[in-house]
């Protein structure tokens, strides 16, 4: 292959087509030599071209190929001090992803030479391989950006009109059959009309999707015949993985992914994406030589004081550093990207503590936060963060900085606990429904900090949260010792499947329970896929490396009552703005009304007093809504006005009687949900001072008669 070779640019960073060649920036400091490495085939041993790049502006080394273009496969090799002790690991036997690489061509086969040290030496990491990697490691791919979008622009939902819906590409269609088995488990699946129609009628306004950036399998999970199945191990930030494509994997995954992006949009569905910024798949001391650990190690990760080994605050081995200025251009080059490029509507930051560390503390007004805030792209989409990571201190749930919405555990671990009848739970259950105004609004937040969920991925399905004590994860290999043991779950009498009617009827009329209260609280909704219609994984609350149907969605085995009712109820939610309120609620009489937007009852139809809040064992109260007390306009500054609502929430294990509030509340309610009954819709009136006697176990819905 004869080339010409040009200086180049050290901007942008990347492989970067401009119509008559290529220019290739890589970031690496510490460098002593830096080598582009062309191959011809996705599968050579060899490269077929090594051209040394002279040119370095600042720490960015820099080259420009003529003649060129889309579909050109590279790496890198990068020489320098192999020194463990001193933080350095490079090993120019090592072909290296670019971390800037738009598409990676194939996934990398697991052998000893992907390492940089000679694996079994009795010297450990600080052995030196001489071993070829570039048989073994997938290759980098030059893209052509260039795409048809037809005019699509972002959908920008507002926040409190949003419902999210969690799923993995791959897992919500692979077992679909009406999708075609070719494409089931792709990109193209997810655009696929059936799957829009489902969605569609369903009425989520957003997909969550786990990790779709390329990621690879940790090799103790490959040998054991599993993988990485949730995608948590990423190996390149800027590059769709090429095991959901299914039209080609030399830069055709790119355009899949964007075509998808454009289906969902056109039918009103915007698409989060749960980033993996915190830490890549190289793992710790001990981990293959990949991408940034042999581009330049002591400038990409958190290093201890003995610069030999890694901070791990994330449970993986290692962590990425935002506090350098190179990591954190990496990060919102990565971010801008998929926003401009990719029409992607916001992220779900993973482990997001790891990323406001600036030292050993997790810090909000850290770096990470202040390019975030001030970035007039980055800024305007939607940012939710998992508030955790495993370090001393990660658990930050409340504490991150206003324009950030945060995955909030207390409020799943509250409803878990309400609904199987812990003592002590009125008062934060309160809170909780009302969009835990005791973590968010502080800070000038809105309930639309609060992700409200009461499963995700990481656990129980709803399904299996009310069928099992015990996690059952045998599968994972792990004797059981592996996820949470500490799920806030009831079996409901019985462990596992059952022929027993009356332990299924009650596990069915909890999940409605665990549902309604999850879409009549204040805050941001977020349900996981199946949930909806009872998909189990038969115990397993750790199911990150099952790729096969413990993992992905049961479309012949719905409950199809379930699903109606779920259904039905994001339907009334959407219906009536009283659930979706963007300001807090105030608890102060309305001018003009004299009524207060939010009042709380005992059974006994008395306002609660502090008393009330304090008894350990009560588990029954009641709230009215008023309709009234919205308090805010619509978009062409009408004020919005809903009926009043009076929700009768009864977690006590016999019949409670509810006593209704006088007429100034409503002078006649209708019953408009039933969680014993399987539709939602008009029942009976009830007048004001009347009891209804509300079952063991259930949630009852009265609302106004008028507006």
């Amino acid at each position: 292959m004869n080339v010409k070779i040009l200086v180049g640019s050290p901007y942008p960073l990347g492989a970067n087509y401009d119509g008559n060649g290529v220019n290739f920036a890589i970031y690496a400091e510490n460098a002593a030599s830096v080598e582009l490495c062309l191959f011809e085939q996705a599968t050579d041993e060899r490269e077929s071209l090594v051209i040394e790049i002279k040119e370095r502006t600042h720490q960015v080394w820099h080259v420009y190929i003529p003649d060129i273009g889309p579909g050109q496969l590279y790496g890198y090799r990068v020489h320098g001090p192999y020194e463990p002790a001193q933080g350095h690991r490079f090993n120019p036997n090592k072909l290296l992803i670019d971390p800037y690489a738009k598409a990676i061509a194939g996934t990398l086969r697991w052998d000893d030479a992907l390492f940089g040290y000679e694996v079994g030496h009795s010297d450990a990491d600080v052995s030196f391989s001489e071993k070829d990697s570039a048989a073994f490691i997938p290759k980098g791919v030059v893209i052509d950006n260039t795409f048809d979008w037809e005019g699509d622009t972002p959908l920008r939902i507002p926040m409190h009109r949003s419902i999210i819906y969690e799923t993995h590409v791959k897992g919500f269609t692979a077992q679909h059959p009406e999708i075609p088995e070719e494409i089931r488990g792709t990109y193209s699946a997810l655009a696929h009309p059936v799957t829009i129609s489902y969605l569609q009628s369903l009425g989520i306004t957003a997909i969550e999707l786990l990790p779709i950036h390329h990621f690879i399998t940790d090799r103790h999970l490959h040998e054991k015949g599993l993988t990485n199945y949730w995608g948590y191990n990423t190996i390149g930030f800027f590059a769709p993985d090429i095991r959901y494509g299914s039209i080609g994997s030399q830069g055709e995954q790119v355009i899949e992914f964007k075509n998808m992006v454009k289906e969902l949009h056109r039918a009103g569905i915007e698409v989060i994406l749960d980033v993996v910024y915190n830490h890549t798949g190289e793992g710790n001391e001990m981990g293959p030589t990949l991408s940034f650990r042999g581009i330049d190690n002591a400038s990409y990760y958190r290093l201890t004081e003995d610069p030999r080994y890694y901070m791990d605050f994330t449970g993986t081995g290692n962590t990425l550093n935002a506090r350098l200025p190179n990591v954190l251009r990496l990060i919102m080059d990565s971010l801008r990207y998929w926003i401009l490029e990719m029409h992607i509507d916001g992220f779900r930051f993973d482990l997001a503590s790891a990323l406001a560390r600036e030292l050993y503390d997790v810090d909000k007004l850290s770096s990470f936060f202040d390019v975030i805030y001030q970035d007039p792209v980055i800024s305007q989409v939607k940012l939710i963060a998992e508030p955790w990571d495993i370090g001393e201190g990660g658990y930050q749930v409340g504490e991150f900085p206003p324009g950030w919405a945060e995955w909030n555990g207390k409020y799943r671990d509250c409803m878990r606990d309400y609904w199987i009848g812990a003592d002590s739970m009125l008062g934060e259950f309160a809170d909780r429904l009302t969009g835990s105004s005791d973590l968010y609004q502080g800070d000038y937040r809105r309930p639309t900090a609060s992700i409200n969920f009461i499963t995700a991925h990481d656990g129980f399905t709803l399904h299996d949260l009310v069928s099992y004590n015990e996690k059952h994860n045998e599968a994972n290999g792990e004797d059981n010792l592996d996820g949470d043991n500490h799920n806030r779950s009831w079996n409901c009498g019985v462990e596992g499947p059952t022929e027993d009617e009356e332990v299924n009827k009650l596990r069915v009329k909890q999940k409605r329970n665990l549902l309604t209260t999850l879409f009549l609280s204040q805050g941001v909704p977020m349900i996981v896929a199946g949930d909806e219609f009872g998909r189990t994984q038969h115990g397993n609350n750790n199911a990150y490396c099952q790729d096969n149907d413990i993992s992905w969605l049961d479309w012949n085995g719905q409950d199809e009552k379930l699903l109606q009712f779920t259904r039905q109820l994001i339907a009334f939610r959407k219906e009536h703005p009283t659930f979706c309120r963007r300001k807090w609620f105030q608890g102060i009489p309305i001018k003009g009304i004299g009524l207060e937007d939010i009042a709380w009852f005992n059974p006994e139809g008395q306002e609660m007093q502090e008393s009330h809040w304090q008894n350990d064992f009560a588990r029954s109260l009641a709230v009215f809504l008023n309709g009234n007390g919205i308090r805010t306009s619509d978009d062409d500054g009408t004020k919005i006005v809903d009926n009043s609502f009076y929700i009768m929430f009864n977690a006590y294990w016999e019949d409670i009687s509810y006593k209704l509030p006088n007429a100034k509340y409503c002078k006649e309610w209708i019953m408009v949900l039933d969680t014993n009954i399987e539709t939602i819709g008009a029942h009976n009136t009830y007048a004001a001072d009347n009891n209804i006697t509300v079952p063991a176990r259930s949630i009852i819905v009265l609302m106004s008669t008028e507006i």
